[in-house]
């Protein structure tokens, strides 16, 4: 049950993520846009779900954990100003992982397909 809910984060915050990149992918249809525009008032839930699920997951596998939780900080970029003690260290993180983006959305997606088998 826990392997399904981290799949589906994955994959709902990999379109979050590497929505930039998917868009060009896409081409004239915004398939993509569309699924971003649904999934975007949940973006605080699904960063709080890839920390803490791939946290309970940690010891099955390390590296799509590691790459779980970078997208989990990534997403709740916006909630940092609401931690006062964690604050500066958290941006800093974030702001480091920000040129990579798109990659770790990309990587998102890959490790949640790879979770539906």
């Amino acid at each position: 049950m826990i392997g399904l809910l981290l799949t589906i984060a994955n994959i709902s915050g990999g379109i979050l993520l590497g929505l930039a990149t998917l868009d060009k992918w896409d081409g004239e249809s915004n398939f993509f846009n569309k699924i971003a525009g649904i999934l975007a008032p949940f973006q605080t839930v699904i960063g709080v779900a890839l920390i803490v699920l791939s946290l309970i997951k940690f010891r099955v596998s390390v590296l799509f954990s590691i790459v779980s939780i970078l997208g989990g900080i990534l997403l709740l970029t916006h909630v940092f100003g609401k931690v006062p003690a964690l604050e500066t260290s958290l941006r800093k993180l974030s702001a480091s992982l920000m040129p990579f983006k798109a990659i770790i959305g990309i990587a998102l997606i890959v490790i949640g397909i790879l979770g539906l088998f």
